[in-house]
């Protein structure tokens, strides 16, 4: 890279603006990015393992019963929606570090050269995870995309960034209602399109309102034929598998991204920005502060989440159970995830388990190889280039899969950091977004 002389009061030499030192990161966040990393994978090795309605519904595949059904309870009550929250946050804290630390050393406007070739990258990273490597539930692509529009609002106030979420997430309880609402029409329109003796008598709204329900139950409840043809997609050749997902990652990074992403991923980043800068994420404040937080996020967050669980076990998963669980689904994974960060943030402040937090925290310094190796360890474990294990087990079996899969990252995690400065995925993204080799290996000193 070519060196150019700046006069004083001009901006940092772009070769001056690098990447994160082990020095200046910050313990707490990359323990709360660990656990967050660490939950995600309880949630997704169900859509990895089994068909992807079974994620919701625990009597489509992977057993309701006994053990399964526990499991179930565990992941929607304590997990579901609440990890990802979580870990958007992170992704908006992440940002603001970065260009934080580059205004520091005296960057200008090449900090948005940086930062969008970054973001842009990620957007590239995740084609690549969900096309190639086979994860539909991809969300670094989504993180790529809505960061885009986070550098402009890095500045903002605290207050401003939370009623900014605050908005986001009642358009986003707003549009599940919204939905909830029109598919129970519709189900009332089908329970009247039966009352007739013969379908032809049947007036054309009733009868369309009758098979948009149709539609939505197929959706939600597949048939056994249509289950088992995604089983044996799954099992198949590499290229057939690449070509069969494509349909399913073009409607995950366009129609998803665009009608559910703005009220999901896109409030927690500024949720994020604003609790890093109201130093909550940073284990600053006081541990009875975190012990109120953390005690008004599960009241509110487990009240929620058990309402929506008794509401789905009692009616046995009905379509409209499912449909009404959504209307509640933001407000209950928000407040629990305040409830996660603020134990997380005691657990850190206290002196406890530091081999734990140091394990922790060696899984979130790789977050972006970590999560992209569950993908490649489960691709290997359930599609048809590996075992074939996709279908096959039962949703509590999946559970003991992900917790060797924790074990093993909480093992290779800080054994790899103990030789090297980053993960692989962490370093090529570094020497891609700054357009030079950066070091990878640690000297001895270091060690």
């Amino acid at each position: 890279m070519s060196h150019v002389e700046h006069p004083a009061t001009d901006t940092a030499p772009v070769d001056q603006l690098l990447p994160v030192r082990t020095s200046e990161r910050i313990a707490s966040l990359d323990v709360l990015r660990g656990v967050s990393l660490q939950g995600i994978l309880l949630l997704n090795i169900t859509a990895f393992g089994l068909v992807f309605e079974a994620y919701d519904d625990p009597t489509v595949q992977g057993g309701a019963e006994g053990l399964d059904l526990v499991v179930w309870i565990i992941n929607n009550m304590f997990f579901e929606g609440t990890m990802r929250a979580m870990f958007s946050m992170l992704f908006g804290v992440g940002m603001v570090l970065m260009t934080m630390r580059m205004e520091k050393r005296g960057g200008g406007i090449e900090i948005a050269d940086i930062y969008y070739r970054r973001t842009i990258l990620l957007i590239l990273f995740g084609m690549f995870h969900a096309y190639f490597l086979l994860w539909v539930g991809d969300i670094l692509y989504a993180y790529g995309l809505f960061g885009l529009l986070l550098f402009p609002l890095r500045k903002f106030k605290p207050n401003q960034l939370i009623v900014g979420a605050a908005l986001l997430t009642l358009m986003g309880v707003t549009f599940e209602y919204y939905q909830y609402k029109k598919n129970i029409k519709n189900f009332h329109l089908y329970e009247q399109a039966k009352t007739y003796s013969s379908p032809s008598d049947v007036p054309p709204e009733i009868q369309q309102g009758s098979e948009a329900w149709e539609t939505f139950v197929g959706k939600k409840k597949p048939e056994p034929e249509e289950i088992q043809r995604n089983v044996d997609k799954m099992h198949g050749s590499y290229i057939s598998m690449v070509l069969a997902l494509a349909s399913d990652n073009r409607m995950m990074q366009t129609v998803y991204n665009y009608t559910y992403n703005p009220f999901d991923v896109l409030p927690m980043m500024l949720l994020g920005i604003a609790l890093y800068r109201l130093r909550v994420v940073t284990a600053k404040l006081r541990i009875r502060a975190y012990l109120t937080m953390a005690a008004i996020g599960y009241a509110i967050g487990l009240s929620i989440n058990y309402y929506e669980t008794m509401l789905l076990i009692n009616s046995n998963f009905a379509v409209q159970a499912l449909a009404q669980a959504g209307v509640t689904y933001h407000l209950g994974r928000i407040a629990l995830a305040f409830g996660h960060i603020g134990a997380v943030m005691i657990f850190c402040k206290l002196p406890i388990m530091n081999l734990l937090k140091r394990s922790l925290a060696a899984v979130g310094k790789m977050t972006l190889t970590n999560y992209v190796m569950d993908s490649v360890i489960c691709g290997i474990l359930f599609t048809g280039v590996g075992f074939s294990l996709y279908g096959q087990l039962q949703r509590h079996e999946l559970f003991y899969i992900a917790i060797c899969i924790w074990i093993f990252k909480m093992i290779a995690s800080p054994l790899w950091l103990k030789f090297f400065l980053f993960g692989p995925l962490e370093w090529l993204w570094r020497s891609l977004t700054y357009m030079n080799i950066q070091p990878i290996k640690k000297e001895v000193n270091q060690r």
